[in-house]
């Protein structure tokens, strides 16, 4: 009897224990789920304590994913949707509060729409860009995008690059297959020649290491990784220095502006309701101290009287205020090393010049190239087949990635002012040219916007603007100088694209049907 007591007992006991476990462990996770904020439209709110954390996620990744800038996030909500568990670590979940990539052009809208992230662009105050306006010795003409063929919210976009990346990580971090986490990747996890994943520091401090069959890396342009899977050879052509301009309208409302300065181009386009971000582009790496004032005597000096009037007063007040800030501009062409469980997207992988506003479109249309070529793949783990499979994906991305790349690189080299009278000759044609109207304006204004990103398009635009440059040299009548000066600006326009084009790759650019990687399948799972 006392046997059978005992027993009841401790049926009794772990009765109520086992109660008191799964309540107390019930309270925990409510707790755990109120610390993120369902939003509207599928987006969770990150908490300040800089993570999304899924415990059920945490022996179970097929894709990391290092970095949640634009790229990042966008790629993890892309993977995260098609059913992929995503494992994002970020080195920092703040908001960013950056002075670039605050402008998203058309050609992007549209790969945002594809990706379903077009919500992103809501409640963050963005202003829809409709086309540029273009500045030259006190001479302006205004390229519109052209959007017919459209849909009516289709046009560019202006922001905040922090508001937008916070919305697209929400967005990420709203799928229950995604977890975001902060901390910092100190190296890729190596074994027999293939990527097993990544030795990371959490936001404790604590080492930590994540595996999954497919890693991704897109820590931006100072990628500390990109060593390990690509060639880099990094050009900082110029820096930007960046001002906020407040209480003042552009000129064109809804356009982007940008005045052929002396030496080289200046940027103005709305990133908020009552904010103009203003890009003084100085060329070469080192600029005017800030600390000292030089900068801010340099801007009054130089810059300020090359502005248009219109924003004149708001420019100097944006000097005076003291808000000055700077960065360098990067340009390094894609060279891989294919590496079986890595893959590089993003700045991390892929640069050019800002001036044309094409990094986001670039890795937005990079997104859908790779979703495509791994939606037929339900089992990641092959990485020889897989890094074999995923070859194509640097020639299918060339079209699009490599037209923007060469009229962001050429166009500022043309924008820039030079002494050389053939060079001087290039720029005024070009300004002429875009200034015609019709093809003349429509075609390039494609190309820019990522609409039309066809790279004979390109080339052929870019030697017409050569052609009518050599062609206004010869009127009235051709002398041996204006001749001289032809045939300098024919060469000179060769020495600045065709560089270019080389380092994109001639083969992959116009001939990728040519290119074997072009027609690889999905390996037999």
């Amino acid at each position: 009897m006392g046997f059978d007591q005992y027993n009841l007992l401790g049926v009794i006991a772990f009765l109520v224990g086992f109660v008191f476990f799964y309540g107390y462990r019930g309270k925990k996770s409510s707790s755990s789920a109120n610390s993120m904020e369902m939003k509207s439209g599928g987006f969770v709110k990150i908490t300040s304590n800089g993570a999304v954390y899924r415990p059920e996620m945490a022996k179970s990744t097929d894709v990391i994913i290092v970095g949640a800038g634009v790229a990042g996030a966008a790629l993890a909500y892309t993977l995260g949707k098609d059913g992929r568990r995503v494992h994002v670590i970020e080195r920092d979940l703040n908001e960013p509060d950056r002075i670039v990539g605050e402008l998203l052009q058309p050609g992007g809208y549209l790969k945002l729409i594809e990706l379903g992230l077009e919500d992103c662009v809501k409640e963050i105050d963005a202003q829809r860009v409709f086309g540029y306006a273009l500045y030259k010795d006190g001479r302006s003409t205004k390229l519109t995008y052209p959007l017919e063929k459209f849909r009516s919210d289709v046009a560019g976009r202006s922001f905040h690059n922090g508001r937008f990346i916070q919305r697209m990580r929400e967005k990420a971090a709203s799928l229950p297959n995604v977890r975001l986490e902060q901390g910092t990747v100190t190296s890729l996890l190596e074994e027999k020649g293939t990527i097993k994943g990544v030795q990371y520091k959490n936001k404790a401090g604590e080492e930590m290491a994540s595996h999954a069959p497919l890693t991704i890396v897109c820590d931006g342009c100072f990628s500390n990784l990109r060593r390990s899977l690509c060639k880099p050879k990094v050009e900082i052509p110029s820096c930007f220095v960046g001002l906020v301009l407040e209480n003042c309208d552009l000129p064109f409302a809804n356009h982007g502006h940008v005045i052929l300065a002396d030496p080289s181009p200046i940027l103005f386009y709305p990133i908020s309701s009552t904010e103009i971000r203003c890009l003084v582009d100085v060329p070469g790496q080192k600029v005017p101290s800030v600390a000292n004032g030089e900068m801010a005597n340099y801007l009054k000096t130089v810059v300020a009287p090359q502005i248009p009037p219109e924003l004149h007063a708001a420019f100097i007040a944006a000097i005076d205020k003291g808000s000055i800030r700077t960065m360098t501009n990067r340009s390094m062409p894609a060279a891989p090393f294919p590496t079986p469980g890595a893959l590089l997207m993003g700045d991390a992988f892929n640069m050019r010049h800002p001036l044309t506003g094409g990094g986001m479109t670039v890795a937005l249309s990079d997104i859908v190239v790779l979703r495509d070529l791994l939606r037929p793949l339900h089992d990641l783990h092959d990485s020889s087949a897989l890094c074999k499979y995923l070859e194509s994906f640097y020639t299918l991305r060339k079209p699009v990635a490599s037209t923007i790349n060469t009229l962001a690189g050429a166009l500022y080299k043309v924008f820039c002012a030079s002494p050389d009278p053939a060079r001087k000759e290039m720029r005024e044609a070009c300004f002429d040219y875009l200034s015609l109207g019709g093809i003349c304006s429509n075609g390039p204004v494609a190309l820019l916007s990522g609409l039309n990103p066809r790279p004979l398009s390109l080339v052929l635009h870019f030697f017409a603007v050569a052609i009518y440059g050599v062609g206004r040299l010869f009127i009235p009548f051709p002398s041996p100088r204006r001749m001289w000066i032809g045939a300098r600006l024919i060469s000179g326009a060769s020495g600045i694209i065709f560089p270019i084009i080389r380092a994109e790759g001639v083969r992959q650019m116009f001939f990728p049907v040519t290119v074997p990687a072009y027609y690889r399948v999905p390996p037999v799972n």
